[in-house]
């Protein structure tokens, strides 16, 4: 059986984990002490790492890298909503964390690295050299897929579930079911330096998914006008289609 290992195996990750878990070996990592037995309980090889803001010298690199066949990196290297702040020693850590591995890579990223402005954003836009939490990990690995994912939604993370403002802005988000699939298949397809936006193609606004999950009727007017990202590349390239295309039926 294969090895994958999943370095921040948090709320995606174990989704990520449990879809896979039939063809891989896991190998998890996760700061918290408390998290070890709950993964190891799953069948999972369980490891306990951090990577703090200031550079470790005592960082060794993961044990079992050697012997993975990917591994997935779903530990944030940038702030909230993509905002580029120095992380230089925690980026460090990873670095010796992941020592010379030679498998194929993945770094979860974030569609925040994109301006908030009101237009379709696509990945040229924006080119992973140009960006500091991205470009880090590629020049030691260039062979690294970035996924930039929308806003994680699934299970109870729905926007009824939380106080919201700006009713009538355009979302852009993503059901985790969808990122299993994504990473399912470029596993499958051994894919190598690929840069994708993971976002679902139906972007409606706050108010609108909101009502879909109370089960009431929208009588405004949907506008077009917002900050859109692009799957297009995601779905040409890949031939992808997502089981969750509107964010108004995440719940169902």
């Amino acid at each position: 059986m294969k090895k994958l290992g999943i370095i921040g195996c948090g709320w995606l990750g174990n989704h990520i984990a449990e879809r896979v878990s039939n063809q891989y070996k896991i190998f998890a990592t996760t700061t918290t002490e408390s998290k070890i037995k709950d993964l190891e309980s799953k069948g999972y090889q369980a490891t306990l790492a951090s990577f703090p803001d200031e550079t470790n010298s005592e960082m060794k690199e993961w044990e079992v890298a050697s012997q993975l066949d990917a591994i997935i990196i779903s530990v944030p290297f940038s702030g909230i909503r993509g905002v580029q702040i120095p992380m230089n020693g925690k980026r460090e850590n990873l670095m010796k964390f992941l020592g010379d591995y030679k498998g194929q890579l993945f770094l979860m990223s974030s569609t925040g690295v994109y301006p908030q402005e009101e237009k379709e954003f696509t990945e040229e836009d924006q080119p992973a050299e140009n960006v500091e939490s991205e470009n880090f990990i590629l020049n030691k690995f260039p062979h690294t897929n970035i996924l930039r994912l929308a806003g994680l939604m699934g299970d109870q993370r729905l926007l009824k579930n939380y106080n919201i403002s700006n009713l009538d802005q355009l979302v852009n988000h993503i059901h985790y079911v969808d990122i299993c699939s994504v990473v399912e298949k470029m596993l499958d397809h051994q894919s190598q330096s690929k840069v994708y936006n993971v976002v679902a193609p139906i972007y409606p606004n706050k108010e609108e998914i909101i009502n879909a999950q109370k089960d009431l009727p929208y009588k405004g007017e949907r506008t077009t006008i917002g900050r859109t990202i692009s799957p297009e590349k995601l779905i040409k390239e890949l031939n992808f289609e997502f089981q969750y295309p509107d964010p108004r039926y995440f719940h169902l």
